[in-house]
């Protein structure tokens, strides 16, 4: 028993000796790591830490990691659940298509009601829908419907935040879920977080929103949209500060910002953050934490010195003579100083992490933008001194186009959101990318018209292509007793005999039946009679009679030999985006009036080429009857002799160029009383009951009390208008006439292409 006893008492002790030798260092060297590395978890620096942070921040400018505003991701993502909640909505799934196939792209906005007031911005919006060529009051008509609730400031706190959206909207017979509906918005959120949340459901409607967040962003269905400030104009806008020859590539500052500090929230580490890489020479960040309520009570040991520093510069300087402007988030991803930046042609230097850029889906940010990261501030001011100057100019010269083409008005904007919209119905019909950057611009370029770039007279020098050798002669025709007269008969033979021509295409601008065909003079070239609907618009019609690219557009009475013609055609073909002709007027400000005053007289400047006899390419005339609205046609049928200075404001309004005035044998007389030739309803009368404008007091002495002075008056008159409604003037200035080389010259007749332009 005791030797059993002994035994086990062996065997046990052995088995701890082993333990210990075998096993006891693994466990020492297990306890030994454990407790480093729990100790290392411990004494692990705090990314706040002073010692290590000091050169680069202070604690107190770094978001603390308990700051109330920093949402968790999972709380973000039930925000954003609670908003778009179809969230999986595209154009397939939650747009009925079927709407705009047979009245096309319509939109209707719902009528306001009583009692419910709208901002000055929505109010725009509005009124910009309202006059686009796509309004319709037709509900029946509508693709698209757009709410007269004022959907722009869904910040609970504002003033103008509209409450209980949800019961007004579902008590609309039309919401239908929100299909088909497009929902503007510039701010959403409020304090602390400022999420994408706008306090009601929206369903299946598409959103317009500026701030707008690529994770909640819907490609292809919703379309962000730039923040702009409530005296942003509704039409024309301002001109961008880029001139030419005026501003070098290189400026005085090569980087600047100046702005709001925010000392707490979201939003206020990228800015307070900024003042690392000012240095004062070339590099200029300047912050203040002076505004709101309660800076005084958050503010920071910086804050008295920045307050000064800020006070020393002034922000429009800073745009005029900085290369790059630095336009860091806000409360919200968006900011005005975006478009105040493309304005000055300041190329934006974006620090806005997950922000949607405005009409990304159509346009290249690439070629206008530096888009920075929040998280590397400190390399941007190598990065932008790495840029080549050639690539600088050509920042800036994109900056310029697209402030102009698509946000220099709320009605850019508005009407560009619209066209994207309208573009995703037909993708095989769509405009490319190339089309959205490249001038003049997505808005004016009808892919209805076209898909090909070589249809289109804009783009012949960038891509090698040429207009068509050829030309239609496109005359208006107008005669009381529906026969033919000499200038007429004259007219067709002389263009007729053109090597260029092509066709001759008659336009009868009278009730009475054109003559027979045995009455038309004989010609080389196809003749077509097309008849009019008695509207002075009509002469810009696209008539499918219509096949060459250039059109030599004239009245019933120019006196023109063939040489002219082929003179004209020749300077128009190196041109083909202008108009190009003989007879010219002029426009000028008249102080006294406050009105644009409109000349005849002949003098070194001209602005106008009366369509009289000019050339021109057929695209303007697809322009002028589908891309201006029906307002601005209805006004040149009412008021006589208004079509071709519309024409003259489209085409300067599209190529910001001049027309070009060429070489004429006799000098050309406007007929004053031509219009008034057809009887009852006929073009150029205004309608019953409508009386005609008085002549202002810069009317020509002489033409007092005659229809020359009426008409003269009326031509001021459809002048004045047009600028408002364009919300500027659009014609440009020229001193230049073409002639043809040795014209004139003291040399002999056969030297000379045209010598019988000198008689």
């Amino acid at each position: 028993m005791q030797t059993r006893k002994k035994y086990i008492f062996l065997t046990f002790l052995a088995s701890w000796l082993l333990l210990f030798f075998f096993g006891g260092d693994q466990l020492h060297r297990f306890a030994f790591f454990s407790g480093r590395k729990a100790e290392a978890r411990r004494n692990w620096p705090r990314w706040t830490d002073r010692t290590l942070l000091k050169s680069f921040a202070d604690p107190e400018e770094l978001q603390r990691d308990e700051d109330p505003s920093l949402l968790s991701p999972r709380e973000r993502r039930a925000a954003w659940l609670s908003v778009y909640r179809g969230s999986r909505c595209r154009m397939e799934t939650c747009f009925d298509f079927s709407r705009c196939e047979r009245h096309g792209f319509k939109v209707f906005t719902y009528p306001q009601e009583r009692g419910q007031p709208i901002s000055e911005t929505y109010g725009k919006i509005l009124s910009s829908i309202e006059r686009s060529r796509y309004h319709t009051p037709n509900p029946e008509e509508a693709c698209l419907f757009i709410l007269s609730i004022d959907t722009l400031d869904r910040d609970h706190l504002s003033g103008q935040y509209v409450r209980n959206v949800d019961e007004k909207i579902r008590g609309f017979p039309l919401w239908n879920g929100g299909r088909n509906h497009l929902i503007f918005n510039l701010y959403s959120g409020t304090w602390p977080s400022y999420t994408g949340e706008l306090g009601f459901d929206i369903g299946q409607a598409m959103l317009a929103k500026a701030s707008f967040d690529t994770q909640s962003f819907r490609p292809g269905f919703d379309v962000s949209i730039p923040l702009f400030s409530k005296e942003h104009p509704q039409r024309g806008g301002d001109r961008g500060w880029l001139h030419q020859d005026s501003v070098p590539p290189k400026k005085k500052y090569l980087l600047v910002f100046k702005g709001k500090r925010y000392l707490t929230g979201i939003g206020s580490g990228t800015r307070n953050a900024l003042h690392h890489i000012h240095n004062g020479k070339d590099i200029v960040s300047l912050t203040t934490c002076k505004h709101g309520k309660d800076w005084e009570k958050h503010k920071d040991t910086r804050c008295d010195k920045d307050n000064v520093d800020y006070e020393r510069f002034d922000y429009q300087e800073l745009l005029h003579n900085s290369t790059f402007c630095i336009v860091p988030r806000g409360r919200r991803l968006g900011s005005f100083r975006f478009l105040e930046a493309l304005q000055a042609a300041c190329i934006p230097v974006l620090l806005s992490d997950g922000w949607e850029l405005p009409f990304a889906e159509a346009i290249d940010w690439g070629r206008a933008a530096v888009v920075g990261s929040e998280r590397l501030l400190l390399q941007i001011p190598s990065a932008v001194r790495c840029i080549h100057p050639e690539r600088v100019l050509a920042f800036q010269q994109q900056t310029q186009f697209l402030w102009d083409a698509y946000f220099s008005s709320v009605d850019k904007i508005v009407h560009t959101t619209l066209e994207i919209i309208k573009d995703r119905l037909s993708p095989h019909r769509s405009r490319s990318r190339f089309l959205w950057n490249a001038l003049p611009g997505g808005l004016l370029v009808l892919p209805d018209f076209s898909t090909h770039l070589g249809d289109f007279p804009f783009y012949y020098l960038q891509h090698g292509y040429s207009p068509s050798k050829k030309f239609t002669a496109f005359i208006r025709a107008v005669s009381q007793a529906g026969s033919l007269s000499q200038p007429i008969l004259r007219l067709i033979q002389a263009v007729s005999a053109s090597q260029y021509c092509a066709q001759i295409v008659v336009l009868w601008s009278c009730e009475k039946p054109p003559p027979l065909s045995g009455k038309w003079p004989q010609s080389a070239v196809p003749l077509t009679i097309v008849q009019g609907r008695g509207k002075l618009s009509d002469r810009f019609f696209p008539f499918e009679a219509i096949q060459t690219d250039a059109v030599l557009s004239l009245d019933g009475d120019p006196s023109l030999s063939t040489s002219e013609v082929d003179f004209a055609f020749s300077v128009w073909r190196s041109f083909p985006e202008r108009i190009v002709g003989f007879p010219t007027q002029s426009h000028f400000w008249d102080p006294e009036q406050g009105r644009w005053g409109y000349t005849s007289k002949w003098t070194n400047e001209l602005s106008i080429v009366l369509t009289a006899a000019a050339f021109y390419h057929r695209y303007y005339h697809s322009l002028f009857t589908e891309y201006l609205p029906a307002g601005l046609r209805e006004l040149v049928d009412g008021l006589a002799a208004c079509e071709d200075i519309l024409m003259n404001v489209l085409v300067a309004a599209v190529t910001k160029l001049p027309p070009i005035k060429v070489t004429q044998r006799k000098q050309h007389k406007e007929a004053a009383g031509q219009q008034a030739e057809c009887r009852d309803g006929a073009a150029g009368t205004p309608p019953p009951g409508q009386r005609s404008p008085s002549a202002p007091r810069s009317a020509p002495a002489q033409l007092k009390g005659t229809a020359g002075s009426r008409r003269f008056s009326q031509r001021q008159d459809c002048l004045n208008q047009l600028a408002d409604w364009f919300g500027y003037m659009p014609l440009v200035f020229s001193q230049l006439r073409l002639d043809p080389v040795l014209f004139k010259d003291q040399v002999s007749v056969l030297r000379k292409k045209y010598p019988s332009l000198e008689k």
